[in-house]
């Protein structure tokens, strides 16, 4: 009987599905059922899917509504009261969904229970996260998740579970937004709940060429929507503050590259800038054509497992 449904949305994944759900199927714990919501995909992943053989899989099909609506569609279908979300072109190492499991068991009344995760850029090495103020053994409730998510984010996309009744409650992934969505659902929850994270990374966040994420699309202005559905939190809370800063410096550099300086200054006069380091500060000033060039050497360096950042150097 299945105690986890893991909801997989699919669009156009053909040379990733195969091995993103032998990544499930290769579990330690193995009392889930697995639910594919094929998103009108014209590739061959619904063939690569029909050749797996297992009676855990459930795939249903509908028109290209966007991330949001498949999860939620797929949320509706499970049969189980604990959710597990994975992406079609990220992985899980064989211990995830036993993680997850383990972190339930001792924290039953959290409505967020999330890994920690690798980030792995054009297949190149593995590379470790950063988390404010959390050890490298930490396993329990988050004491701020936003102070904790100034670095990498405490939940992401392919490392979580969250309760059914959760979902119900918030009325899940906003579907008007197609981009930052999961953002959003994340401070939704943390707002009102508590997190529990395993610092065990069991999951691996796979970053490949833009043209196969959402989040690098036209559509990330759809980010802009977080900091007006959250204007009132602002003021009230001042790690929330920094985390939403930290936010509006992300899509103010965007905003920026794209030629958007209505919207970058208008995000850019919001930010008190004690929350951003000096390299943000520098960067937030600096004119586009550089910040493009920049953007191009940091994609270079990535390539040879150099990951810089304006929030934390990795190599």
């Amino acid at each position: 009987m299945a105690i986890i449904s893991i909801i997989i949305p699919l669009f156009n994944k053909e040379l990733f599905i195969k091995q993103t759900l032998l990544s499930v199927l290769n579990q330690t714990f193995s009392e889930f059922e697995i639910i594919i919501i094929n998103d009108g995909s014209t590739d061959k992943s619904v063939t690569i899917i029909n050749d797996i053989d297992d009676e855990r899989i459930t795939l249903y099909t509908t028109k290209n509504k966007g991330v949001s609506h498949a999860r939620n569609y797929g949320i509706s279908k499970a049969n189980t009261d604990l959710i597990a979300l994975l992406d079609a072109d990220d992985l899980w190492e064989p211990n995830h969904l036993e993680n997850l499991h383990t972190l339930y068991t001792n924290f039953p009344h959290c409505g967020l229970y999330a890994t920690n995760y690798h980030k792995q850029f054009f297949n190149g090495k593995k590379i470790k996260t950063h988390f404010n103020g959390v050890s490298k053994d930490h396993f329990g409730i988050i004491e701020d998740y936003f102070s904790a998510s100034t670095i990498d984010s405490i939940a992401w996309s392919s490392a979580v579970m969250i309760p059914k009744k959760i979902f119900h409650e918030l009325g899940g992934f906003d579907e008007e937004m197609r981009s930052g969505q999961d953002t959003d659902l994340w401070i939704r929850i943390a707002l009102k709940e508590s997190v529990a994270f395993s610092a065990v990374a069991s999951s691996n966040k796979i970053i490949l060429e833009p043209k196969y994420h959402l989040s690098y699309s036209s559509n990330r202005i759809d980010r802009l929507k977080l900091f007006e559905k959250f204007k009132d939190v602002d003021t009230s809370n001042s790690s929330f503050k920094k985390y939403m800063d930290l936010n509006r410096f992300s899509v103010a550099i965007e905003r920026k590259i794209a030629g958007d300086f209505s919207n970058y200054n208008h995000l850019k006069n919001k930010i008190d800038f004690e929350n951003l380091n000096l390299k943000q500060r520098v960067l937030l000033n600096t004119p586009s054509v550089f910040i493009k060039l920049l953007k191009q050497i940091q994609s270079l360096l990535l390539r040879n497992d150099i990951h810089l950042s304006s929030y934390k150097i990795n190599t």
